[in-house]
């Protein structure tokens, strides 16, 4: 794992983001995800400066997994890394925004 992704996995594992269980390096559509949230289709990419010659092909991979049901989070490394707080922020709003409806009690 890349610096960036240690960082990241220590705040996601253990269900510490919400509550919710993410797995690393999840196999899903032919894909290798760098975090996945199985029970919210969410996938946490995070992509560093090899990425940036990528473009195309990291589109074509967020609509497929889109076509799929999941949501996409991509962040960059750099911004892993030194904007700790508002990477984190984004995924706690991106939890909020897939969150399945609760369910009415018996």
């Amino acid at each position: 794992m890349t610096e960036a992704e240690q960082y990241l996995w220590r705040h996601l594992r253990m269900r510490q983001m919400a509550g919710y269980k993410f797995r690393r390096q999840h196999p899903t559509c032919g894909y290798i995800l760098d975090f996945a949230c199985v029970e919210l289709k969410l996938v946490i990419e995070l992509d560093g400066g090899q990425h940036a010659d990528n473009i195309e092909a990291d589109e074509m991979r967020t609509k497929v997994l889109n076509q799929a049901g999941w949501k996409v989070l991509r962040f960059w490394n750099n911004d892993v890394l030194t904007n700790a707080e508002a990477v984190l922020s984004e995924i706690h709003r991106g939890i909020g925004e897939t969150q399945p409806p609760s369910q009415p009690s018996p």
